[in-house]
């Protein structure tokens, strides 16, 4: 998810509202709230519990969310923070694996940490995030297969990048009910989601979130083979592009399908000049056409 601000720099909780209901209608299985996206880093501590809230109370039981709850420091604060989270009324609460050891210590030291703070919450339902800030600490196939023994980690945002590592990690979990790989990865989505990913969670949905869904229902449709592909390779194409100034550009974006929200971001992204802003005119462009060949009902 994303977070709208006002052009002051305050939360758009309107807004918020307004964007919650476009992925709702867009058909969504599942929110991913304060995460990178959502500028999770720049919110404070009370901001992260009272967007995630408000996410709740909109979102009111008609799919999953999730949110991050780890920030760094020592083990059992962040526990202290997973259940204030956890409070809010979300399904699994997001431990960032690059938060849970720095980029020289050992894969040992990650583990108990992670098995400590499972130790320390309770019961509560956790999620896995290989989130690139600080770092991205990818984590390997052995290593997931036992933080999903515990039956207290349902969820994995992959950012490997590597279909290999994706499939050896899906491998590992296999026969595991209750969790769910999520490639953050769109250059191989269709080929992730043919091993057994359980979805997709990825930028790309925060322009576009209805083609995104159109991809994880359609991808293996034997009579749309040529059209899965064209979106695949547009998804591939565009890679550099939804990258470059986000998430700016996502509320542009968004802006140009009709969303009242503001493009102010916290983040300190780079400038949206007119060589971007032109860039994200052509997928916009691009986008429409698609929609309409596909027969994707616009939602704004």
């Amino acid at each position: 998810m994303l977070t709208p601000f006002k052009d002051s720099g305050e939360v758009d909780y309107d807004g918020l509202t307004k964007l919650i209901e476009l992925y709702l209608e867009s058909g969504v299985s599942g929110l991913f709230a304060n995460c990178l996206s959502s500028e999770m880093y720049e919110l404070s501590e009370p901001e992260r519990l009272q967007v995630v809230g408000h996410v709740i109370k909109a979102v009111n039981g008609k799919v999953p969310v999730v949110a991050t709850g780890s920030f760094g420091g020592p083990v059992a604060g962040q526990a202290e923070f997973i259940k204030k989270m956890h409070a809010t009324g979300v399904d699994a609460v997001i431990v960032i694996t690059g938060i849970m050891a720095g980029e020289a210590e050992s894969d040992k030291i990650l583990n108990d940490r992670i098995f400590q703070l499972l130790q320390l919450t309770g019961n509560i339902k956790l999620g896995l995030y290989e989130c690139p800030v600080p770092y991205k600490r990818v984590i390997t196939a052995e290593q997931l297969k036992e933080f999903v023994a515990t039956n207290r980690v349902t969820y994995l945002k992959d950012t490997s990048l590597d279909i290999g590592q994706v499939k050896a990690k899906l491998e590992a979990v296999k026969g595991y009910a209750g969790f769910g790989l999520y490639d953050a990865y769109m250059a191989h989505a269709v080929e992730s989601l043919k091993a057994g990913s359980a979805g997709l969670s990825c930028i790309q949905g925060n322009f576009f979130p209805e083609l995104i869904i159109w991809l994880c229902e359609k991808y293996d449709d034997p009579g749309l083979t040529a059209e899965v592909a064209r979106v695949q390779q547009i998804l591939r194409d565009n890679m550099e592009v939804v990258h470059d100034v986000y998430p700016i550009i996502a509320k542009y974006f968004l802006q140009k399908r009709g969303l009242g929200i503001s493009t102010y971001t916290r983040r300190q992204v780079g400038v949206f000049s007119p060589e971007v802003r032109m860039k994200i005119d052509k997928l916009y462009a691009d986008f429409g056409r698609l929609q309409k060949e596909l027969d994707i009902r616009s939602i704004i």
